[in-house]
């Protein structure tokens, strides 16, 4: 048995004892619960306070990692980020630095993705608030009545439906509907929500008489623009499932390098210092470029 294969060893082994050690420490838990546990625990340190409301959100709509998703993505980072730094320098060390290091990236990614999730919600509630909002308006030619027949037929969610019932409670309050509208189009910066509510405002000050055709054309550029957010939705996650490919290629070009030089050239070679700084840059490089990706795919998802 080569070199190469006493370290995978020694790198499965040290994989193994970590688990076990996880594991007694968990005082009888299951491992899972407490890997979740743990790393939400992370979560509410590092994240912003407002992400603990995101993420409760996403945990109710059953869209959160499960505990065994969890274990798994730790150990599949952990796993990948070892092989492919042994690849390039051969130390056990190293590979173990870079693992730990991958793991505690997870928190980060899992962040962006519960921001994404959530903002998808958001914007299929809006759609839900601006879409039965005017066909509720068609049938009572009242604003505050329709919002009323929104908020009390439950196709609405919180926090989209909090926000719908404190419109009703100022419109009556303040006896105009500019303040609801106001206090709606600011809180959800949303192009339907903003034209609807220019609408309805035209609507009640000039007090227009034919309402059915522009309430038909603002339903349609609804349906519209929804549907072409959609699209881009799917075009967007065609193209970070493609970059993540690429992205990971990009690691193993050293097996290239390796090829061309030679594995004993290559070992000369990372005995110099400048050559292991520019090496380590190079990983550091592209594991950036992977994250800024991450950051990218998931922000601003469902806005117009």
């Amino acid at each position: 048995m080569g070199t190469m294969g006493t370290i995978f060893i020694f790198i499965i082994i040290a994989v193994i004892m970590i688990f076990i050690i996880v594991y007694r420490n968990a005082s009888g838990q299951n491992l899972y619960k407490y890997i979740a546990d743990n790393t939400t625990f992370i979560y509410d340190k590092l994240a912003p306070y407002t992400y603990n409301s995101v993420r409760q959100k996403i945990k109710d709509l059953g869209q959160d990692y499960t505990p065994h998703q969890y274990a798994a993505q730790a150990f599949g980072f952990a796993a990948g980020a070892a092989i492919i730094s042994f690849m390039y320098f051969y130390s056990l060390i190293i590979s173990l630095i870079y693992a730990a290091c991958a793991v505690a990236i997870i928190p980060y990614l899992n962040y962006l993705r519960c921001k994404r999730l959530y903002s998808e919600f958001i914007f299929e509630q809006i759609q839900v608030y601006t879409s039965n909002t005017i066909m509720e308006f068609a049938t009572t030619q009242s604003f505050v009545k329709a919002l009323e027949g929104v908020y009390e037929s439950g196709v609405l969610d919180d926090p989209v439906k909090a926000d719908v019932k404190v419109m009703i409670d100022m419109a009556y309050e303040n006896g105009t509907i500019d303040q609801s509208l106001s206090f709606m189009s600011t809180k959800y910066d949303f192009y339907m929500v903003k034209n609807m509510h220019q609408l309805f405002l035209q609507i009640t000050n000039e007090g227009a008489k034919d309402t059915a055709e522009s309430l038909e054309n603002m339903s349609q550029d609804i349906d519209t623009l929804v549907e072409n957010v959609y699209r881009d939705r799917l075009d967007r996650a065609q193209f970070h499932s493609k970059f993540v490919q690429f992205g990971i290629i990009l690691y193993f070009m050293c097996m290239l390098l390796q090829f061309m030089l030679g594995k004993e050239k290559y070992a000369d070679l990372l005995k110099l210092w400048y050559v292991k700084l520019l090496i380590h840059t190079i990983l550091i490089v592209n594991s950036g470029f992977l994250v800024s990706g991450e950051k990218y795919y998931n922000e601003n998802v469902g806005a117009e």
